[in-house]
């Protein structure tokens, strides 16, 4: 009989490929979303409806839909992502965690964040001041309290190669302005961290050897200036990049609707990255091996940007 699964936000790129692939490991996925009308990436309407997919009407901020998700779908595993938690509430995702185990779900896999990594052992004193390693550390936090060590996994994924459609318009006209382009990352492509969310979520608790945690990395380390060359390359356009003072790249975030206080973080992200670099621990070596292992493959950025060609051009 295949195994029931709950795939939260399978309408964003990572729960989409979550869900994609664990349908494609023999699962019956039940697809959580807030919209029901709205198309799952990757999917459309015939494969899903040929591939046998659910949907269900779900918001993991409202706990008592998380509720009936879980008995309409009959799932003992899920797949969740961060609830990004508002001022003067932490533990934004508890709710649902505790909606989930009291409907009868038994493992859990989260979509955490490497940031998270930085601050082991100790990520229970995560400052809220480090936005976002503090909300997924709380959440991993209540996911042990509820589940158990056994009863979850934490993705852990570097830098996203999706972040980069941030430059699309300038790459576009041909002249991307953004701060420290010499700030280095991995580009994880959203699809293998996907992939790896599924196998572990159809593999359920025994499918990681016992780890609670899965680094997962991109398998190239480089700049940003050259991550937004290459995709000049793949496009077929000589782009420039010319980097922005602080100020400027918080007002231009500020302005495309990031609040002040994450542009603030994330320009501060980048100033760290660019005194160094995140990746030259043998961390990150395990971390492009994870991938490899639960996803098939690592998806370098070339690749990624000719398959998303079309958003640059």
């Amino acid at each position: 009989m295949p195994t029931p699964v709950l795939v939260f936000g399978a309408t964003g790129a990572v729960g989409s490929a979550c869900a994609r692939h664990a349908q494609s490991l023999g699962a019956s996925v039940t697809l959580a979303v807030r919209d029901t009308a709205k198309p799952i990436p990757g999917l459309s309407a015939e494969q899903e409806k040929a591939g046998g997919y659910k949907r269900v009407q779900a918001d993991l901020t409202q706990p008592e839909t998380v509720s009936a998700a879980v008995k309409q779908s009959g799932a003992k595993y899920a797949f969740v992502y961060l609830i990004f938690p508002r001022p003067g509430q932490p533990d934004a995702n508890r709710p649902a965690l505790e909606a989930l185990k009291a409907a009868g779900v038994e493992f859990v896999v989260f979509l955490s964040s490497f940031s998270v990594e930085m601050h082991e052992p100790g990520i229970d004193s995560i400052p809220p001041s480090e936005i976002i390693p503090y909300a997924h550390a709380q959440v991993e936090i209540a996911l042990e309290e509820i589940f158990g060590k056994s009863g979850y996994v934490a993705l852990r994924p570097g830098g996203f190669a999706s972040n980069l459609f941030r430059q699309a318009g300038m790459v576009k006209a041909g002249s991307v302005k953004m701060p420290y382009p010499e700030a280095k990352f991995d580009w994880i492509v959203p699809e293998d961290i996907g992939r790896a969310g599924g196998t572990i979520l159809v593999g359920g608790p025994s499918s990681t050897g016992g780890e609670k945690t899965i680094l997962l990395c991109g398998p190239e380390v480089m700049s940003q200036g050259d991550a937004v060359k290459i995709i000049g390359r793949v496009v077929g356009k000589e782009v420039t990049v010319e980097a922005v003072g602080d100020e400027q790249a918080v007002k231009g975030m500020a302005a495309s609707g990031t609040p002040e206080p994450l542009a603030k973080y994330l320009v501060k992200i980048l100033s760290k990255a660019a005194a160094g670099t995140f990746f030259a621990s043998d961390k990150y070596k395990v971390a492009v091996e994870n991938v490899k292992k639960y996803a098939g493959k690592a998806t370098t950025l070339e690749e990624w940007a000719t398959e998303n060609k079309v958003v640059f051009e």
